[in-house]
Parts: structure tokens; C-alpha cells; sequence
């Protein structure tokens, strides 16, 4: 598309101050913090924090992102170190990634939920010359172990409500800036994320992708393909859900900003909420996982009903397969507007598919935007369509994750194509359908069981809030299937519902797909994204598995 000119910025302020950059009077006058823009442009919103309605307009982030890229530097560090973010859904966070992004680092978002020595060893394995914490997690900075982060430099961020004198290696973030200036600096880059798995056994890995090597105004792979799919632009408002510290929702909201659109940032996902979200800042674009599609259809119609979601022209979801009665229920409420796409954070390849196609291809995740899918089977051998089998993605994009050879090994086959782990199939036309992680697979008999299937027919049950189907030990077949549910009402949870909600399935699955018992729990281990941490969940019941 013509307006995906640059990855910068999308409106900035001039200022009285010389600018320290290069120039780039070439770059569409639209984008980047060194086009000039009117006062209106600028004062437009680039992002606004939907439960608190806090607003940063883009004059803001960019004398903000410029002054901390000027900490950066002054600090020591130079194109190709590293830096950490551990904060919430907060208004700075942006400011940071800008500020690295200019002077070409790699930016690392840590989660949130992350305990302290969990936080020190990402800060350690990403060699992170600075981290930065906001007020709110100043206790995960007051547990760090001794000798956290190495040479690694610490910043509270509003910083005035912590006492910092219990926080050794810490200062306030806003006293490190007053004085730095709001102009560019002078060796502008183009750094990028680098983002760490979730780590739900064992220790997360970090993926560390190669800098694009373009300057800094120029709009590199991935954010130049979301705004060609999606139509990003300066007219967009976006809605984001999900946690920043996530590399989907963070990247969707840099290509938005980059487009010159504006950003709106759930501080915690309410299926309610968002869509008061929608009509209050007339959304034109979101980003969404099924477990919120789940839980906005579990809504009263009388509320699903109340708001006005006109201004919706594009729903995107991914990041976990969605059950398909949920996704027909939910383009049943929302109209021909729910884009779905495949990938994930390692990036070696991409799928999309549009509502019209979907209604001719249901249950597909599309054909490749970026990248070509192959599926294979466990000896290597390419299978024809329709046959199930581990996904690979022949492309140009390389694959490392720090510190660890041999996964990075385990990832490639010997063509060098690369899988994430998931597992499917491509149909005559090219469409490609998961069918579920390779850890997940449960071997029962010898016959592969992908509980996906029955996780699907489960959500769509109206006593059913949530669920996940795993295999657990069988003396004769080896394993079997196991339901956990999370009863819509509490008190339902009960050997009936049990012997409903198997019966429901068999009579829509054949019967060796179908759980043989079920539990019932009160919620599920899941992260504040929707993703369920399944691992964790099954390793309740393979006290010695290890996966």
C-alpha cells in the first residue's frame, strides 16, 4: 500500500531545536517523527488507556520517545545491545519501545506476572543493559535477587510513589529525562523486539531476530505486511485487549502508530467492557483471541445487544485455534468483518484468512501471506493434502532462539525449514488447518487423538465456561482422553453434568475423541491473553512428564 512508506512514528511536533538526524526530506511526509505536522496532528491520540481514559497524544510520544533514545545513548549503549520492559498496560510503554526501536536495541517485554528471579533471568539471558519498571511492580524490583541484571541498569517509572532507597541499582525514570532533549538522535536505527516464550516448563526462550538494517524510517517486513492486509492508516483506532508484554498486540499497536492511527489499551480484558470500548471510541480495527469471542457470546443478549458496533469495519483474532461454532456465532453477531491469521512469535511464516473465504474453507487459518507451509510427517517425509502432519514454513526468515542451539536445532528440518510446533494439514486449494500442538497429541492405542476437537465441541455447550482436553496415563492404551471443566454455574459441577457433557460430545465426535472422564475446577491456568497454559494443567496428572 502506498501509505506503508515508513516504520516510524506516524505524526510528530517540530520543535525550535536543530535536529540531530539525518535528514529524510524523502520519506512521505505522513510518517515519521521528523515529518513535519500540523498542531492538529499532533495532538492527536496515539494511544488512549481505555479504563482510565488517560490520553497521550502524538506530540507527547514523540518528545518522549526522544528523550528516552537520548538516554539510551548517553548511557553507553549503542546499536545491537539490549533493553528490558517490565510494566502493566501503562501509557509510557510505548515511549520505550519507540525510544529503542530509534536507537537500533533490542527491546525485550517481560511479562507482568513474572516472579523476581524469573524477571532476573530474562534480564540476564537478554544481556539487557537497562530495564524498566513501573511504579506498580516496584515489589518485583524489591525481591531481585542480588546481582539481578549484572552491568544492567535499573528505572522506576512514576517513580515518586516508591520509596527507592530499598531498591539498590534503581532510579527515577523521570528525573533521568527532564533535562535530555526532545529532538531526535543523531544515529538513528531500527531496532526490534525480542520476545521470550512463555516458559511453562522449564525456563522461556528468547527470539532473536536478526536487525532489519534499515534506517529508521523506513517500514520494514512484518509492519509494512499488517498495514498491506489490514489497511491500517492515520484514520484507524485500534482496540488492544491483550497485555503489551505479548509480541501480537505489541506489534499490531507499533504498525498502527507507525500508520499515524490511534491505539485504545485495555488495562485488563471484560468482555462487556470492550464492547463499551468499541462504540465509546468508535473502533474501526481490534485484535482479539477465541477465549474473548467465548466469553462476549456468554454475555446476556440484552447486553450484546446494548452497544453500538458500527464503526467495526475489522476484527482480527489468532494466537489459538478457534472452536468453529464460536467464530459462525461470532460473524453471525458482528457481520463479514472477522479476519483470522496464523502465526506466531518466532515469525518464520504467516497464514490469513478473510470471512468470505473462511464461510467456503471453515475451520482454516488461510493461505500464506509470508512464507510457504509444508507438513511433513515424523521421519521428514512431505505429506499430500489432507493427510496430518507436522507444519514447517520454508522462508527467508531466520530462526534463533538466544542461548539455545539445540532448540534452534530441533526447529529446522534438514531442508531448512522451521516449525513452531504445531501440527495440521493443507487442503487441494492450499488452505491450511491446525489440528493441534505436537506436545498435545495424545497417542492412545497408537491412534493420534488431537484434542482440539473435542475442546471445540465443549466450549459451544451452555453449561461450559471453559475447558481443556489432555491425555493422562492408561495402563492398557497408554494414555486417554481427559476433559477439565470449568462449570458455567459453580454448582452444576457434578457427575451428571459430567455423563451430559460426554454424551454431548460422542454424539458429535466419534467416541475414542471424546473424554472418558471429566473434571471440574473452579478456573484454568490461563495467561491474561486467553492462552491456555495446558502443560501446567497436565503435569497435575504425569506427576513424573515432563511435557
Amino acid at each position: 500500500m502506498s501509505r506503508a512508506g515508513t516504520w516510524a512514528i506516524g505524526v510528530a511536533v517540530t520543535t525550535s531545536k536543530p535536529k540531530a538526524s539525518r535528514s529524510t526530506s524523502n520519506a512521505p511526509a505522513t510518517h515519521g517523527p521528523t515529518a513535519a505536522t500540523s498542531g492538529a496532528d499532533a495532538a492527536k491520540p496515539a494511544v488512549i488507556l481505555a479504563g482510565s481514559g488517560e490520553r497521550l497524544s502524538f506530540g507527547e510520544l514523540v518528545q518522549r520517545s526522544q528523550r528516552a533514545a537520548w538516554l539510551m545513548r548517553t548511557l553507553g549503549l549503542e546499536p545491537g545491545d539490549s533493553v528490558a520492559i517490565c510494566m502493566e498496560n501503562h501509557p509510557r510503554y510505548f515511549e520505550l519501545c519507540w525510544a529503542a526501536h530509534d536507537a537500533g536495541l533490542y527491546f525485550t517485554p517481560i511479562s507482568s506476572r513474572l516472579k523476581a528471579d524469573e524477571v532476573a533471568y530474562i534480564v540476564a539471558d537478554c544481556n539487557a543493559k537497562l530495564l524498566f519498571v513501573s511504579a506498580a511492580l516496584h515489589a518485583i524490583v524489591a525481591d531481585l535477587p542480588r546481582g539481578w541484571g549484572g552491568a544492567c541498569r535499573g528505572y522506576v517509572i512514576d517513580a515518586l510513589a516508591v520509596e527507592l532507597g530499598s531498591h539498590p541499582g534503581f532510579d527515577r525514570y523521570e528525573d533521568a529525562i527532564a533535562a535530555l532533549p526532545a529532538v531526535p538522535i543523531a544515529d538513528r536505527g531500527q531496532g526490534v523486539p525480542m520476545v521470550y516464550s512463555s516458559g511453562t516448563t522449564g525456563w522461556p526462550k528468547g527470539i532473536k531476530p536478526a536487525l532489519p538494517g534499515l534506517p529508521a524510517d523506513q517500514l520494514a517486513a512484518l509492519p509494512s505486511k499488517l498495514l498491506e492486509l489490514y489497511g491500517f492508516d492515520a484514520n484507524t483506532v485500534y482496540l488492544s485487549p491483550a497485555p503489551l508484554y505479548h509480541a501480537a498486540p505489541l506489534k499490531f499497536c507499533l504498525a498502527v502508530q507507525a500508520a499515524g492511527g490511534t491505539v485504545v489499551v485495555m488495562e485488563k480484558f471484560d468482555a462487556e467492557h470492550a464492547l463499551q470500548c468499541i462504540e465509546r471510541h468508535r473502533v474501526t480495527h481490534s485484535q482479539w483471541v477465541p477465549t474473548m469471542f467465548t466469553r462476549m457470546l456468554k454475555l446476556p443478549d440484552a447486553v450484546r445487544e446494548r452497544y453500538d458496533l458500527s464503526s467495526h469495519r475489522i476484527a482480527i483474532h489468532s494466537a489459538a485455534p478457534c472452536p468453529v461454532e464460536i467464530k459462525q456465532r461470532m460473524l453471525a453477531w458482528w457481520g463479514p468483518v472477522i479476519h483470522e491469521y496464523y502465526s506466531g512469535s518466532e515469525s518464520i511464516g504467516m497464514c490469513v484468512i478473510g470471512p468470505e473465504e473462511w464461510l467456503q474453507h471453515r475451520g482454516s487459518v488461510g493461505r500464506p501471506a509470508r512464507g510457504i507451509p509444508h507438513v511433513v510427517d515424523e521421519s521428514g517425509v512431505e505429506l499430500p493434502a489432507g493427510q496430518v502432519g507436522v507444519i514447517y514454513f520454508e522462508t527467508a526468515s531466520v530462526l534463533r532462539y538466544h542461548n539455545d542451539p539445540e532448540k534452534t536445532a530441533r526447529a529446522h528440518n534438514e531442508r531448512g525449514w522451521a516449525t513452531m510446533g504445531d501440527v495440521g494439514y493443507l487442503d487441494a486449494d492450499g488452505y491450511l488447518y491446525l489440528t493441534d500442538r505436537r506436545d498435545f497429541v495424545i497417542i492412545s492405542g497408537g491412534v493420534n487423538i488431537y484434542p482440539q476437537e473435542a475442546e471445540g465441541v465443549l466450549t459451544a455447550h451452555p453449561k461450559v465456561a471453559d475447558v481443556a482436553v489432555f491425555g493422562v496415563p492408561n495402563e492398557d492404551f497408554g494414555e486417554e482422553v481427559k476433559a477439565v471443566v470449568v462449570p458455567a454455574d459453580p454448582v452444576q459441577g457434578d457427575a451428571a453434568l459430567e455423563r451430559e457433557l460426554i454424551d454431548y460430545c460422542r454424539n458429535r465426535l466419534s467416541s475414542i475423541k471424546c473424554p472418558k472422564t471429566i473434571d471440574f475446577a473452579a478456573d484454568l491456568p490461563r495467561e491474561p491473553t486467553g492462552k491456555l497454559l495446558k502443560k501446567a494443567l497436565r503435569q497435575r496428572y504425569w506427576p513424573s512428564k515432563t511435557n
